[in-house]
């Protein structure tokens, strides 16, 4: 038995964070994901989905450029938004203002103003039912 490897270990495998190319035996990064559309006998051909979900197929460049369907079927490439990835001036102001916000000590309520009194003369304190009002001279 190798050494480190008792009877209940498991040997860790490491996992890279970059997704691969799902065809056997290559080992190329992936850059395009392809999606299958059986109720239309499609392919779908497009850029690298966000997540790497069980129904799609990752394929490296080379893989995704020699692709072909079985006959009958179409095949439809997707070409990559080169804008989609980059920030917008939109989503940079977003963050700055969120993060101003976020800074921004935060303000003591602010307590409601007292209604007025049946003359339209402002309490100017309550202490249980009893109201002091302020003198019409003032």
């Amino acid at each position: 038995m190798p050494r480190g490897f008792g009877p209940l270990a498991v040997p860790s495998i490491v996992v890279s964070p970059v997704r691969r190319c799902s065809r056997t035996a290559c080992g190329r990064t992936a850059v395009a994901t392809l999606t299958y559309v059986y109720a239309d006998s499609t392919a779908v051909l497009g850029p690298l989905a966000t997540y790497a979900e069980p129904h799609c197929y990752d394929l490296c460049a080379e893989h995704s450029e020699r692709l072909t369907a079985p006959r009958g079927w179409d095949v439809v490439r997707l070409a990559p938004d080169p804008s989609a990835g980059k920030p917008s001036s939109d989503d940079l102001e977003a963050l700055a203002n969120a993060v101003r916000e976020a800074a921004r000590p935060p303000q003591p309520p602010q307590p409601a103003p007292e209604p007025p009194d049946r003359d339209g003369r402002p309490e100017t304190g309550r202490r249980g039912h009893l109201r002091v009002l302020r003198s019409p001279e003032s």
